[in-house]
């Protein structure tokens, strides 16, 4: 077993990790630069594969042992850690390595955007510009983001999509387009909340431009798992999704933000790897 720690991400926490990991003898591996995690990962000859950090590191680590032998373990410490909770993993380091030591293995689909592979979430509209922008802000947590939310609303307009998931087409002139393999973006805000990780299928939720004053409400169901219930957000499911915009622009996947151009094409690996749960 080997303990894969990003020294950037966890506010503090992975300073105490790193100290309980290494003081119960446990091999512990820190990254020093983007990428090498999935490098650590697929080159370690350990069977189980631990990522101490964010989605982001998560990301990695499970790019580098999809299709293998190896089984994805997660300690989270992140600033949303999406995939962590929704496993119900414990952010709480000590219970989460409990889990990793004791529990059980589930097989865990995995999913990319145009060849780019995540497993949490992806997306694009008004949330992808939010992640462009926290991430260029240099802050850190749930309220920057947050903040970086606000600011980005005052000034947002919705593009116009053509969206086709498994050959059925439509437009839509969306605020935001998310697919999920897991149910959330991070910190309980379950943008996909009927997504399953191991049923072979993506979950797709779109939300049509909205007021301010709808805020609270699309937040309260958010939070709780039933933002499919709203008027505005519309959900499906499938295997194949292409989407089409007008120009390029950022997208966002486990947690990090890239550029893609004017077609997005979304699909569906299942079973790629394995997963401890608790």
């Amino acid at each position: 077993m080997i303990f894969i720690v990003n020294p950037i991400s966890g506010n503090g926490r992975k300073n105490a990790i790193i100290a309980h990991l290494e003081k119960n003898g446990h091999k512990v591996v820190r990254t020093e630069y983007a990428g090498h995690a999935e490098i650590i990962a697929r080159e370690t000859e350990s069977d189980i594969v631990v990522a101490v950090g964010g989605d982001g590191t998560v990301n990695e680590v499970a790019r580098g042992i999809a299709g293998t032998h190896k089984t994805l373990g997660i300690i989270p410490c992140g600033s949303g850690d999406g995939l962590a909770l929704h496993l119900g993993i414990s952010r709480n380091y000590r219970t989460a390595l409990k889990t990793v030591l004791a529990g059980r293995t589930v097989p865990m689909d995995a999913a990319t955007i145009n060849g780019r592979p995540f497993f949490s979430v992806c997306g694009i509209g008004f949330d992808a510009v939010v992640s462009e922008r926290f991430a260029k802000s240099g802050k850190r947590g749930l309220l920057s983001y947050i903040e970086q939310g606000l600011k980005t609303w005052r000034e947002y307009a919705p593009d116009k999509y053509i969206i086709r998931i498994d050959g059925q087409e439509w437009t839509n002139d969306a605020a935001l387009i998310t697919v999920g393999n897991s149910n959330q973006w991070g910190n309980g805000a379950k943008i996909t909340p009927h997504a399953d990780i191991s049923d072979g299928w993506l979950d797709v939720t779109i939300v049509d431009m909205f007021s301010a004053l709808e805020m609270p409400e699309l937040a309260r169901l958010l939070m709780t798992g039933h933002l499919d219930n709203y008027s505005k957000v519309h959900c499906y499911k499938g295997k194949d999704i292409s989407i089409r915009r007008s120009t390029t622009g950022p997208a966002h996947a486990d947690g990090d933000w890239f550029i893609t151009g004017e077609t997005i094409d979304i699909s569906i690996n299942p079973h790629a790897l394995k997963v401890i749960v608790p």
